[in-house]
This record gives C-alpha cells, sequence and structure tokens, in this order.
C-alpha cells in the first residue's frame, strides 16, 4: 500500500521551490535515483533491446528496470520502441533530450573514477 503525498505539505512546497530556484534540482528531479544515471549511461552507445539492458544491469530488479524505465519515458529522457512481431521485440534509445545528458553523464563517470570508484 502506497502512501499519499499531501501536495500542501511544507515539505511538498519546499520542492517546488527548489525546482523554481535551481537547475541542478530539476537535473536531479529527472535523473536522481540509483539506477537511472546507470540506465542513461548504458543507452549513450545506442539502442538496446530490454534484455541487453538487464545483462549490462545485472544487480537491478525488474520490477525496478521497469519503473525506472517508465519514469525516464514519462520524463521524455528514453523513448521505448515496440516492434509488433511475436516475440515481443521492444528497445529504448536515448531521445535528443536525454542525448543532451551524455556529456553530463560523461562527467559524472571521469569524476567519480578519478575521486575513488574501484572497479572491480
Amino acid at each position: 500500500m502506497s502512501t499519499a503525498i499531501k501536495q500542501s505539505s511544507t515539505n511538498q512546497y519546499n520542492k517546488q521551490q527548489a525546482l523554481n530556484k535551481c537547475p541542478i534540482t530539476i537535473t536531479l528531479e529527472k535523473i536522481g535515483s540509483r539506477w537511472k544515471p546507470i540506465i542513461l549511461y548504458n543507452l549513450v552507445s545506442g539502442t538496446l533491446r530490454y534484455s541487453e539492458l538487464r545483462r549490462a544491469m545485472p544487480l537491478i530488479s525488474e520490477k525496478m528496470l521497469i519503473q525506472q524505465l517508465r519514469e525516464l519515458e514519462r520524463d521524455q529522457l528514453v523513448q521505448r520502441i515496440v516492434h509488433p512481431v511475436v516475440p515481443p521485440h521492444v528497445e529504448y534509445r536515448l531521445t535528443r533530450q536525454g542525448r543532451g545528458l551524455s556529456p553530463v553523464l560523461s562527467a559524472m563517470s571521469a569524476w567519480g573514477i578519478k575521486n575513488g570508484w574501484k572497479k572491480g
């Protein structure tokens, strides 16, 4: 059971004010979760089938991947392409707006490598 968010709460007011005053907050609102930047980073290289994304991100649950992809699609960062074949063939690719995040994701990756990420 999910809890309804009270739209008139102080927290919601503060969130809206932050969105109105800070462009970084808007960016984080769109890509700020554990999995969204990883999904986007995987799609920078091109269109991927759903199964390819799943293999590229083995630690994410199927439910979470679907939820995150739907949110990215809703926010017009990712496009879902359904090919009318049997079995279903679904692909994902970045939209123009999503491709605009490529330098941001590259900068985040470079920063992470420079500041402590250890492969393995």
